[in-house]
Formats: C-alpha cells, sequence, structure tokens
C-alpha cells in the first residue's frame, strides 16, 4: 500500500473514494474535524462503561477495550486486541446531544407590571459524531422525521442536527443483545453519514477502509493522507460486515409484527411481563429513538424571574399520564404495553418505520433482563387452543 509524502496535497476531494487510512492518521482525522470547527465526540471508557463524551486525540477511543452483554448485563474487559472499536454499544447514544436530557425553552423577567418572555435559543454547539454505527444512524432518522421532517419542528433538535457531522465506524462485533440485522439497520452503515469507517485488523494489517457519504466528508478527507482503496480493501471491508452479520445474539420476526401486536392488545402475557417490570424506565432512558418528554416552570425566590425548562420522561412514569382524574395508566402491564407497542407497532402509523433500531441497549441495561424480542414474540405467538 503506498502514502503520500509528508505535505502533499489529497486528491480525496476530487473523488469519491472508497479510500484508506493507515491507523494512526485516525489522529490525524480527528484533528481536522477540531481544525474545520467541530467538536469531536466519541466513546470513552469512564465508570466501567463506553460511554459518549468531547475527544480531542484519538489516545481517548476505547483501544484494546471490549464489552460482555447479555440480558441485564454489561461488563467491560480489556484485551489485547489492539482495536479502537471492538466494542457493541454502550448505555448513551447521541441522542443526548441532539436532543439533550434538559433544555430551557424560555425565561422570563419582571418589568414594571408585566413579565418580559425571552425564547432561550444559545448558538448550538458544532459536533463532529466519531463512532456512530449504523443502528444510531437510523435512529437519528427515526427522531429526524419526528423532529426535523414533521408539521412541528424542533427548533433545538434542528440547529444541532443540520450543524452536525457524522463520521460512522462499521460494525466488527456483535453483542450479545443485538439484533439489527431484525430490524434491517445494520451491521453496515447505508445511508445517513458523511463518512463511514470500516476498521480492519488482520496481521500486519491495522487501517481503516473509508467511504465518502457527503460533500463535507469529502471536505475532511481533503487534508488527510488517505490512499485510493483497491479492491483487495473493499473485499476486506465487506468480510467484516458480513462476519458481524452472523454474530447476532438475538432475532425478531417484523413480518406483519405491527398488526399482529395490535390485535393483542388483551393478551395475558402483559400481566406477566408485569410480574417482571420495576417500570424503573431504564430501557426509555438508553433508547435511542425514545422522545418522551414534559415541562416544568422554575421561578426565583425574590419572583423577578422565571424559566420553563424541557426534560426527558417515561411513558413508565406514573405521572407521564397524569391527569385530574389521576394517573391513566396506572399498573405496570398498561405502562410496558405502552411502550412496546409503541415501538413496534404504532409507531409504523405514526411515521411509517418502527421505532426499535435493534441496538440492544434496552434489553442489556434492564435490572431484570426483560428481553423485547421475547416479549414480542410471546404476545404475537397463538395462544393456546387458538390456530394460527
Amino acid at each position: 500500500m503506498t502514502t503520500q509524502e509528508e505535505g502533499a496535497p489529497s486528491d480525496a476531494s476530487a473523488k469519491a473514494g472508497p479510500f484508506v487510512l493507515a491507523r494512526d492518521g485516525l489522529h490525524d482525522l480527528i484533528q481536522a474535524l477540531k481544525s474545520q470547527g467541530y467538536t469531536p465526540v466519541g466513546p470513552v471508557v469512564q465508570d466501567g462503561a463506553i460511554v459518549l463524551d468531547e475527544i480531542d486525540s484519538a489516545d481517548d477511543l476505547p483501544w484494546g477495550w471490549t464489552d460482555d452483554q447479555e440480558a441485564g448485563r454489561y461488563r467491560l474487559a480489556h484485551e489485547h486486541h489492539p482495536s479502537a472499536f471492538h466494542f457493541t454499544q454502550g448505555p448513551q447514544s447521541f441522542k443526548k446531544y441532539l436532543y439533550p436530557p434538559e433544555v430551557r425553552l424560555w425565561r422570563a423577567s419582571k418589568n414594571g407590571n408585566g413579565f418580559t418572555v425571552e425564547e432561550d435559543r444559545p448558538p448550538a454547539p458544532r459536533y463532529a459524531f466519531l463512532g456512530v454505527r449504523a443502528c444510531d444512524l437510523a435512529a437519528i432518522d427515526v427522531l429526524d422525521r419526528v423532529f426535523d421532517r414533521s408539521d412541528h419542528p424542533d427548533p433545538t433538535y434542528q440547529a444541532r442536527r443540520h450543524d452536525a457531522l457524522f463520521v460512522a465506524v462499521n460494525c466488527a462485533t456483535a453483542g450479545g443483545t443485538c439484533f439489527c440485522v431484525s430490524m434491517d439497520t445494520g451491521p453496515k452503515a447505508k445511508s445517513g453519514f458523511d463518512l463511514a469507517l470500516t476498521e480492519v485488523v488482520d496481521e500486519p494489517r491495522h487501517d481503516f477502509v473509508i467511504e465518502v457519504g457527503s460533500e463535507r466528508g469529502r471536505d475532511v478527507l481533503a487534508g488527510l493522507a488517505v490512499t485510493p482503496a483497491d479492491e483487495h480493501d473493499v473485499s476486506a471491508a465487506a468480510r467484516v460486515s458480513e462476519r458481524t452479520m452472523g454474530m447476532m445474539g438475538r432475532s425478531l420476526d417484523t413480518d406483519g409484527l405491527a398488526e399482529r401486536l395490535s390485535q393483542n392488545i388483551d393478551h395475558p402475557h402483559w400481566n406477566k411481563v408485569a410480574e417482571r417490570c420495576l417500570t424503573c424506565a431504564n430501557c426509555t432512558m438508553v433508547c435511542p429513538t425514545c422522545f418522551c418528554s414534559t415541562v416544568d416552570d422554575r421561578l426565583d425566590l425574590d419572583g423577578a424571574h422565571a424559566e420553563r425548562w424541557r426534560h426527558w420522561d417515561s411513558c413508565f412514569t406514573l405521572d407521564f399520564t397524569f391527569t385530574a382524574g389521576g394517573a391513566i395508566r396506572q399498573g405496570g402491564a398498561s405502562r410496558y404495553r405502552q411502550w412496546l407497542t409503541h415501538k413496534l407497532s404504532t409507531w409504523v402509523d405514526q411515521f411509517d418505520t418502527f421505532g426499535c433500531v435493534g441496538c440492544g441497549r434496552c434489553i442489556s441495561w434492564c435490572p431484570v433482563g426483560i428481553d423485547i424480542t421475547d416479549e414480542a414474540a410471546a404476545i404475537v405467538r397463538p395462544q393456546s387452543g387458538q390456530g394460527d
């Protein structure tokens, strides 16, 4: 493989790719993002998990770390594998940056006999998201339908979304709770990215095959020492995705699923799930597509200033459906049914897509290990004595 001489301009801006970036070039990629005014955000190891945070260099990435995930279980392990992205999904998604957990909507100040109200619209940060997996790209497309391409777009989401740059990473391993193949959302990114990286580790080779998805991505590559990928490079990257497709820890039959769930609202299995469900809302907090929210008003002690804040909420909380007559969904069965049927049934009616992307986070981070794939299958399975 040939490399460019130091200081030589790359011809990436004139070609569509794919390209090959050396292992050490990952640091240059991050610096190029910073030089173009982006704040890079990517995976880092913190507090026993791989989470998302701002990064300064490739040294911040979780080199050599992997994860072990099963229902109700998440563990990190450091191995001799040299990869930067040899793990699946941590508890956080990039939703936290596009649709923040807490946002001030407006503030008001006392002015004579009244108040002056100002919408709170601070400049949106200009993020470059590094390491976005295919399922999370699919989740962002779902959020786009709600907050960007809907009749009532959200200005906070739009400002952060439209200025963001997405550097996807095609998965080289699948976790025990992954089922993106079933949802047709991964493990290879198909769209929605500016650049897509496939990390190829095949001794003595260790580099990144890069696919360009936009003019923004092409501009980032313009200053990097990349080389055109040949047929061998493309085949090596394809084998990574093909191998990962065969490693899925879960599966879900989606054929007619939305309709079958809508026909089983009174299925007795909802009560069986409720016997285990803690209604803790962990599943909705880690889900990359859940967007339920509420607002609260805050007033200072002298009554001169007031603010309204929006923050994440969950359909699992008792107060979420509280009205003058009390909470509508008082039991765990009705709340779990609302969540699962919205994800896999009514979401299709609303947004023409499932609200689940198969990332498996809700399975891993459920304290009692409730598995959405098992529960959906149990609901639509014919009951004893019934035919198909």
